[in-house]
């Protein structure tokens, strides 16, 4: 199987990549960072600095978080954030259907070379 990674780099320390998009995916679904970096099995510090970094990297807030109480607290994605997800994965998607038939040739290669490829120690 073949699969494309897409990373977006900004100015230098600014990226955008597959995980922080899958950490801003998991606080929507869970509705919390704990929740989202427990999913991910990451700590909740390795998650709160992913998305400030992500936040400082687009300037406003992707996530809104609320403190305890009765209702428990929680985050959510801002509509910033919804855009980034959304945006991101349609240009995950745009390109791997662009790049399918090289990256399928790509895998072949691999496979044909593993398939002739003699031991060199011996």
């Amino acid at each position: 199987m073949v699969r494309l990674t897409i990373r977006v780099d900004f100015e230098p320390g600014h990226a955008l990549g597959p995980g922080k998009i899958r950490l801003l995916e998991e606080i929507a679904e869970t509705g919390s960072i704990r929740g989202a970096a427990a999913a991910l099995k990451m700590s909740y510090r390795r998650a709160w600095l992913l998305m400030k970094a992500a936040e400082e990297t687009f300037g406003g807030a992707l996530i809104v978080t609320a403190t305890g109480g009765r209702e428990g607290g929680g985050a959510s994605l801002t509509p910033l954030g919804k855009k980034v997800v959304r945006l991101y994965r349609a240009v995950e998607k745009k390109a791997a259907v662009a790049t399918a038939r090289d990256s399928l040739s790509l895998a072949h290669s691999r496979y044909s070379t593993r398939k002739t490829r003699r031991n060199p120690r011996k």
